[in-house]
């Protein structure tokens, strides 16, 4: 084990260039625990890896050498390195830049875009050449040409011209369609429900993107760990083409377990256990228990039971089935309820970033507000749709999410029919220098129509205040004052919320953010009839790889509630 002396030399004055051949150098990577034969054959390596930089930047004339203590790697056996180097010498001739004479691709499918680099008199780069090629045939194969590929190539280098000539022939190969879907690694996942979950459209024409959806739906399942696809060597029978699916299953059951803490919701903690494969066709059985509100000042303690089953692939590959019950105790600060509701329906999914649901069900429960004690039984129609186009669901820095609630009821006892809608849509922008700063904005909307605050639900009225809605005011803070300083929930309510997000390092990031809330009496929010407030403060964010931590301070900033201390909320993922 030794250190030696590096030094590297070029010709170009390009400094792109010359960063390039540098990272480039598998010498420049080394560290003191290098031994000489480590030395030498990183040397000997770096020729094809400095060539290879070069022809990337359109330099096709080069001159390198790589010299260990006066002597050429090359020349060096690797049975016998020096015993010990003190100095590796590199140095580069670049020479000039090569741009293309002739370039020219065929047959290409109509509607292909190529690189605006693959033309004569662009700088001659080896990766436009590969790009080139791969947009060709990915053009070919969106069209049904699966086994498009390269029949042949010339690529002359002219000299003294400086030129780079390039032509390249394709062939497309027959228009084939799907086969069969051939199944192999699955052991409890009967064979035959991987088949009606993949969807694979034997006999429509071959396409890649149906390849990529395929692999969407086993993967949702949560059923499979592993789902390689790939295309049969071979072209079948009538021009058609079967498709291997590698599956390896997850174990079948699954025990999570979650816990937040905030100083004013308190602590709460969750647990749940799953069976991804409880009928043999990747049908999922999940229990969940969750109790919050431990130690808050939200009221008392909220328990919630859940039992849930999914069905995968039940009307067709994109409609799932689902049934559940479920049974809820609510201790709030201004209501008490328990309730048992069972529901059943569809998920559709449209696109891997679209997705409805429409269920029925029927909820009964027993409340206890301002208005005295209620008990009610509804029939519900509970339908939503979710359009989800961040870059990432729990730290997004791009794009946008919308989600939509409509549940339309009819009463069967106890209150009036109607329909409660609460809509919840969230923005992402970045910019700066490796877009280290993230503007956030949300507004969430929710309307009662129907019944009157008096006789509606309480549990389906509507409040503000808390880490959910307008962080530093207190929980369920904001609703609709009665005469006598009882507080009851609006049937109308409005959230806006605005966030500064600053990466300070590679996991560190601080958070300006500020928020607002309104409720109404009115069964749609008009900003006016009811009360506002709001609240403001700062955070931090460490980024722990699969989601940051989130500590926020807030502050009340305005409303008609008198409080002037402040909140802390901790949890996993950005606050929307």
């Amino acid at each position: 084990m030794q250190a030696f002396d590096l030094v590297i030399q070029s010709t170009s004055e390009n400094e792109d260039l010359n960063a390039a051949l540098k990272q480039s150098l598998l010498l420049d990577q080394l560290d003191d625990e290098a031994t000489p034969q480590d030395i030498l054959a990183a040397s000997q390596a770096d020729y094809e890896r400095l060539i290879g930089a070069l022809y990337s930047e359109g330099y096709f004339g080069p001159g390198i050498t790589i010299q260990i203590d006066g002597r050429e790697a090359a020349s060096i056996p690797p049975i016998s390195p020096p015993t010990a180097i003190r100095t590796v010498v590199v140095r580069v001739t670049a020479g000039p830049r090569y741009r293309f004479g002739a370039a020219s691709i065929a047959p290409v499918a109509r509607g292909t875009e190529l690189p605006d680099g693959f033309a004569t008199n662009e700088v001659a780069r080896t990766p436009v050449l590969r790009d080139t090629v791969d947009v060709a045939i990915e053009r070919w194969r969106e069209l049904g040409r699966a086994k498009a590929e390269v029949a042949g190539q010339e690529i002359t280098a002219r000299h003294p011209d400086r030129r780079l000539d390039a032509r390249i022939t394709l062939d497309t190969g027959p228009k084939l369609d799907f086969g069969d879907l051939v199944i192999s690694g699955n052991e409890d996942v009967r064979t035959s429900r991987i088949r009606d979950i993949a969807g694979l459209p034997t006999g429509e024409t071959f396409s890649p993107e149906e390849l990529d959806r395929v692999t969407t739906r086993l993967r949702r399942t949560g059923t499979f760990r592993v789902v390689a696809l790939s295309e049969a060597d071979e072209i079948g029978p009538g021009n058609t083409l079967d498709i291997n699916a590698q599956i390896i299953e997850e174990k079948p059951r699954r025990l999570e377990f979650g816990a937040e803490i905030s100083t004013q919701e308190g602590i709460s903690v969750s647990s749940a256990w799953m069976h991804r494969n409880l009928l043999g066709g990747a049908e999922r059985l999940r229990f969940e228990f969750e109790i919050e509100g431990i130690g808050g000042d939200t009221g008392g303690e909220d328990f919630r039971f859940l039992t849930r089953f999914d069905r995968p692939a039940t009307f067709n590959e994109d409609t799932d089935f689902y049934a559940l019950t479920e049974l809820e105790r609510l201790d709030e600060v201004n209501f008490n309820s328990r309730q048992a509701s069972v529901e059943m329906g569809i998920r559709r999914y449209a696109s891997a970033r679209r997705e409805y649901t429409l269920g029925v069900g029927i909820t009964t429960a027993e409340t206890e507000d301002a208005f005295g004690n209620q008990s009610y039984t509804i029939f519900t129609v509970p339908m939503s749709a979710t359009f989800d186009y961040r870059d990432n669901r729990l730290s997004a820095t791009e794009g946008y999410y919308a989600q939509a609630n409509l549940t339309p009821f009819l009463s069967i006892d106890g209150t009036d029919d109607g329909l409660r809608a609460y809509l919840d849509g969230r923005a992402y922008t970045s910019t700066g220098p490796d877009d280290r700063l993230t503007f956030a904005v949300r507004a969430q909307l929710g309307a009662l129509s129907g019944p009157t605050v008096e006789n509606a639900p309480s549990d389906f009225l509507f409040y503000s205040g808390g880490g959910g809605t307008v962080r530093g005011q207190d929980y369920q803070s904001l609703g609709i004052e009665l005469p006598d300083d009882e507080l009851i929930g609006g049937r109308s309510f409005l959230g806006l919320s605005g966030e500064i997000r600053a990466r300070t390092g590679d996991n560190l990031s601080v958070v300006g953010f500020y928020d607002a809330g309104y409720v109404g009496p009115e069964n749609f929010p008009d900003g006016s009839s009811g009360e506002w407030h709001s609240g403001a403060g700062i955070g931090l964010r460490y980024d722990t790889g699969i989601g940051p931590v989130r500590l926020d301070v807030g502050v009340p900033v305005s409303g008609p509630d008198d409080n002037t201390g402040f909140e802390i909320y901790i949890g996993i993922g950005q606050a929307f």
